[in-house]
């Protein structure tokens, strides 16, 4: 349909339950914004001066030790503080609530220049194990209802340390996020009686024209809603609501896929992508969320090379989200560096 390749329209996110605007004329105007350095791609395998490289101090004098594979510590600035009171305030229509939580940081490999895309895959496997384990363990955790994983990828992105790693915030309420997608889903589960996500999945399995990559376990596509001009999700084939449901193959399908996009994105412009990344799962307050279906996440900002991104400003910030490049250009172009 013209309507989706030649004309503005919006666009609507089951999900979130929001609308997009897509302007794909837009992609012909010339670009005189910002343009930046590329960032730093020539790292030592050992940093003496990263507080993550193993053997190195941190905050406080705490030292890591020398990990030979993912290594798991409570962040030394941790947004969240399990000791925090589930106080409340209210004045009219002023309110807050205490909000106690733990936040972790995940290594994910000794070596200080590595990446997802770059680790040895049977590296990149013991992640998904220890994402596994991590949300098991918080889950379990008193006064926890959450557990956000997630990986800012880039010094665009607001990384403040290049070494691999991710954070995990588990916190005693459900994000703003999450809370949109979990109402949505289960309002089309009651409607329906079918999962949304496996329903959406199913329908872009049959279509293909977002479908970026799969295996047997595992799909990687550009939502027909995506914001960011390259963003991604990967959703598993089988309806699960959480990492801790991953079969031992859908542990090694997960692996393989998070190495695929990420390769894939380092490609695009041959520069080690930017993105934010993160799952969507069940809550871990004890009830079932039959209607969640697990899911990652990938939103990079680069946009036309290496050193131009896209900005959410103006009309975004005040309006509605918008974005030029259709998320069928952009799948097809991610297809195109197998």
């Amino acid at each position: 349909m013209l309507i989706l390749t030649d004309h503005p329209h919006r666009r609507f996110n089951p999900l979130t339950r929001e609308w997009v605007l897509v302007s794909p004329h837009r992609t012909q105007r010339p670009w005189q914004g910002l343009v930046e350095k590329p960032p730093e791609e020539n790292m030592p395998q050992y940093d003496p001066g990263c507080y993550l490289c193993p053997g190195n101090s941190r905050a406080g004098g705490k030292r890591n030790p020398a990990y030979s594979s993912t290594f798991v510590f409570d962040n030394d600035f941790a947004a969240l503080l399990p000791d925090t009171p589930l106080e409340s305030f209210e004045n009219g229509l002023l309110r807050a609530v205490g909000e106690p939580g733990i936040c972790r940081v995940i290594c994910f490999h000794p070596r200080h220049d590595l990446t997802l895309a770059k680790m040895p895959p049977h590296a990149v496997r013991v992640v998904v194990d220890t994402w596994v384990e991590q949300y098991v363990e918080l889950s379990a955790c008193p006064r926890i209802r959450y557990v956000q994983i997630f990986e800012n990828r880039g010094a665009m992105m607001g990384c403040s340390n290049p070494h691999p790693h991710c954070q995990i915030w588990a916190g005693a309420s459900i994000p703003n996020e999450p809370a949109k997608e979990l109402a949505a889903q289960q309002e089309y589960l009651s409607a329906h009686h079918r999962c949304l996500l496996c329903d959406y999945l199913a329908q872009e399995l049959s279509g293909r024209e977002r479908l970026v990559a799969e295996n047997a376990h595992f799909a990687a596509l550009v939502p027909f809603w995506a914001i960011w001009p390259f963003e991604t999700m990967l959703l598993p084939k089988r309806h699960l609501r959480g990492l801790d449901e991953l079969t031992i193959g859908e542990r090694d399908g997960l692996a393989e896929m998070l190495q695929e996009i990420t390769q894939r994105y380092d490609r695009l412009f041959d520069v080690s992508f930017p993105y934010t990344m993160g799952f969507h799962q069940r809550p871990t307050n004890g009830a079932p969320y039959s209607e969640v279906h697990l899911h990652a996440h990938f939103y990079p900002p680069l946009l036309r090379s290496a050193t131009v991104r896209k900005f959410m400003v103006g009309y975004e910030m005040l309006a509605t989200p918008q974005r030029d490049i259709t998320p069928e250009a952009a799948a097809e172009r991610l297809r195109e560096l197998a």
